[in-house]
């Protein structure tokens, strides 16, 4: 149907097993030995690999015996925090699956290293699958991760039985947030989000609606022309409905949503609003930025609210902003935000989205999506450099994975960005790093000859460069695999086995005693009892 060729089928499909070589000689022995040779080969090491990551000793039994005794001391010694939360900071890595994280290791420096959280004492894996999906989107997964509920593709904040694109506001239909259970039990709350902050994840904050697409008022009427049921887009419920207009840090990008066209030409809305200047107009000791200059320089202790939105539509990728530096990275929002956070004695909850890792990933731009991780896990770092693990929690996982695999028999000390050592049955090298679909197919297809491209000749070390794909698509899909979560400070170790997404806000509400369901505190009154 595409003109793909058997060859480029076999190889850059699902399955990334390869022949050993187009020369390699016939095999004689068993039909089954001889297909065991061909999926497990001795092959070659990659003439670009270094020898400069290899650690001393690794090649003894004594170096791998010595690392699982370390483990195993560790964890025997490790305590079970049962302490009450007084803080929660929850990271969401949008379209962080485990291939994703491993690949991400090499940029640290080999495939031993660690991202920052990788070093947390427990782990678990959530299943992310929707109400009516198998594979899920970044609406759905933010109202199981922070409401709690599970609900339909496209949906945010509200109930299961809700069809997208429903031109209804009911709050009989409104799931609430933990970020609510928290501005209830007296704590602050707040995001932060490489996104626009009205982006799905981010607005399962604070928002419900059955679009996600509605981040705008014209974007709600393009779809309810009447709108009969006085629909609230999602940049006006951040403005100012019950959870949005008490968040206490709001940081992220997608200034358009806030201000109307005929204001400023970049703006989105058109109902003569500007939603930025109300909220500075609200109470002189909010505080709106659009710089990191202007972040940084924010005096917390003479801030009630700090609103800062650094692009009209999503914030750079940080690759892309090194050249231009007046948008903050992710820790330095993180550590403003804590800072802001941390003067609420009854303690806080926050949202932090490294959200451009997914983006990326749509777009098949591998070195870009791994070089979002690795900042993501520095904002981490800087987290758990602020904070107390006796009554912190810090939670990180992701809401779903994308179609990104990691294979090729690549040498030690080799770039997993590079091609793998040997080559494909059509004679031409291949990647380590490979998308299932998406657009890196078109530009390592040759239609006219039908045939693959050599990928070498077509990536360049752009941090554009988009990887080969294996079906033609305008954007590489979810995956629907599960997704890791990871975890440190009080009641972390309830996060381990394998568990329904929406579950992770009930353990972090039972760690801080949030909510009205099961927690540390209902369980202590009924044991007094």
């Amino acid at each position: 149907m595409f003109g793909w060729s058997n060859a480029y089928v076999a190889i850059v499909g699902l399955s990334l097993i390869v022949s050993v070589s187009l020369a390699a000689p016939e095999c004689t022995r068993s039909e089954e030995y001889c297909q065991d040779r061909a999926m497990h080969p001795d092959l070659p090491e990659a003439p670009t690999a270094t020898k400069s990551r290899a650690i001393e000793g690794e090649n003894t039994n004594e170096y791998w015996r010595e690392k699982a005794t370390q483990h195993i001391k560790e964890k025997l010694s490790a305590e079970l925090n049962k302490n009450k939360a007084k803080n929660i900071i929850f990271f969401l890595g949008d379209g962080m699956g485990v291939t994703t994280t491993s690949a991400a290791r090499n940029l640290l420096g080999g495939e031993e290293k660690e991202l920052s959280f990788e070093r947390f004492p427990y782990t678990g894996m959530a299943k992310t699958y929707a109400v009516n999906k198998i594979v899920p989107d970044s609406a759905c997964t933010a109202t199981a991760y922070l409401c709690g509920v599970k609900a339909q593709e496209g949906t945010i904040g509200v109930i299961g039985s809700l069809d997208r694109s429903t031109c209804v506001d009911n709050e009989d239909t409104h799931v609430p947030s933990i970020a609510k259970w928290a501005i209830d039990a007296g704590k602050w709350s707040g995001l932060v989000t490489t996104t626009r902050v009205t982006h799905a994840s981010p607005a399962g904050v604070y928002a419900h609606t059955s679009e996600r697409d509605w981040e705008n008022d014209q974007d709600v009427k393009n779809r309810c022309s009447d709108n009969e049921q006085n629909v609230h887009d999602i940049g006006y419920q951040l403005a100012n409905n019950e959870v949005g207009s008490k968040l206490k840090v709001i940081l992220g990008g997608g200034k358009r949503n806030f201000v109307d066209s005929g204001i400023e030409s970049w703006g989105a809305r058109v109902d003569g609003r500007n939603l930025i200047e109300e909220f500075k107009d609200a109470n002189e000791r909010n505080v709106y930025v659009d710089t990191v200059d202007q972040l940084l320089a924010v005096d917390v202790t003479q801030t009630d609210r700090l609103f800062g939105l650094f692009n009209t539509d999503h914030m750079k990728y940080r690759m892309e902003n090194e050249e231009d530096t007046t948008e903050p990275s992710l820790e330095q929002m993180t550590r403003k935000a804590i800072e802001h956070l941390s003067q609420n004695e009854n303690g806080y909850f926050l949202f932090i989205e490294g959200g451009r890792i997914d983006q990326a990933h749509h777009e098949n731009w591998a070195r870009m999506a791994l070089n979002e991780t690795t900042e993501f896990s520095s904002a981490i770092q800087a987290a758990r450099d602020l904070t107390n693990e006796e009554d912190t929690l810090i939670v990180v996982s992701a809401d779903h994975s994308h179609v990104f695999t990691y294979g090729g028999y690549g040498t030690r000390g080799q770039d997993v960005l590079d091609a793998a050592p040997s080559k494909a049955a059509d004679g031409k090298p291949y990647m380590i790093l490979n998308y299932a679909n998406g657009p890196g197919y078109t530009l390592n297809f040759n239609s006219d000859a039908k045939e693959r491209n050599d990928p070498t000749t077509v990536l360049t070390g752009s941090k554009h460069d988009r990887y080969p794909s294996g079906v033609p698509m305008g954007n590489d899909s979810h995956g629907g695999d599960d997704v890791p979560v990871f975890a440190l400070g009080p009641w972390a170790h309830l996060f381990t086995g394998i568990y329904e997404q929406n579950t992770i806000p009930h353990i972090m509400a039972y760690a801080a005693c949030l909510g009205e369901g099961h927690t540390m505190c209902s369980v202590e009154s009924k044991q007094k009892k």
